[in-house]
């Protein structure tokens, strides 16, 4: 097969532990133009090591293992997951965030853990950061938008079969397959967003609401008034004193009512 081919490109990239092809992943990602600021991970790929090498192109957001083999630098210490949740100060009450704290990794690498409430098991769930700046309520908002990878699966199992429709064996055609696949999801989320999605536009959608702002009343009405007054000057008999007369008159007057709402907002208040 010829080695510049996409074909034999994939067959090496198949005999690579999926961890390991992560870096170059991301790297083509990055350099496809994909602006993303987060790289949400499961327990399964958030190994100390696959976050080093990531945290350099991507901050890293995931779920941790609770396992005695992987230990993190604590006031010190090398402990275990389990062992540092023991020593943390947990918050009172039923919070769904019971405690957080900042370790390092075996490289030295400072990244924030956040233990959270688990209802399902009356337990607790850990979850790291690598931006340590990075609030907990932020830390776990963040990583619940994780389960829209889910929904992709569910969707390409059940929905658009995935590995169902098909009874091939050629490495190749199971490559195309899910191509295929995956295009039809992009194609219905595509439509789907176009059709009830105002932000379809992306930052096009929140510059046109900034330029839209609400006008104020006295501002409305003070163009009323010159408008008004362009148009008596083309009626004829115009006595441009009296009308200035007149709408500063109107123009006082509103000045008023607004600054009497404003005093009863305020007071209201209080």
């Amino acid at each position: 097969m010829d080695k510049r081919c996409s074909a034999w490109q994939r067959r090496q990239e198949a005999t690579i532990k999926a961890p390991e092809n992560l870096e170059a992943m991301v790297k083509r990602i990055l350099a496809a133009g994909v602006q993303a600021k987060y790289l949400l991970m499961d327990s399964w790929f958030m190994m100390p090591a696959t976050v080093t090498a990531l945290c350099k192109h991507i901050d890293v957001i995931g779920m941790v293992k609770k396992t005695s083999k992987i230990h993190y630098g604590y006031n010190g210490h090398r402990l275990d997951l389990k062992a540092i949740y023991r020593k943390l100060q947990k918050r009172r009450g039923r919070a769904k965030i019971l405690a957080s704290t900042i370790v390092t990794l075996k490289d030295g690498l400072p990244v924030k853990l956040v233990f959270v409430r688990d209802k399902r098991k009356q337990d607790w769930l850990a979850l790291m950061s690598t931006n340590l700046e990075l609030a907990d309520e932020n830390i776990i908002r963040i990583y619940g938008k994780r389960w829209d990878i889910e929904v992709f699966f569910k969707m390409a199992k059940q929905h658009l079969k995935l590995a169902k429709e098909i009874q091939c064996r050629d490495f190749d055609a199971l490559v195309a397959h899910t191509s295929i696949v995956f295009m039809r999801y992009m194609f219905l989320v595509y439509q789907n967003r176009i059709e009830t999605d105002n932000r379809t536009f992306g930052d096009l959608f929140y510059a046109c609401c900034d330029e839209v702002s609400d006008i104020s009343f006295i501002e409305s009405l003070y163009r009323i008034m010159v408008l008004a007054g362009n148009r008596l000057k083309t009626i004829g008999n115009y006595c441009e004193k009296t009308a200035t007369t007149f709408f500063d008159a109107i123009m006082q007057t509103a000045l008023q009512c607004v600054g009497l709402v404003e005093k009863r907002k305020f007071a209201s208040n209080f």
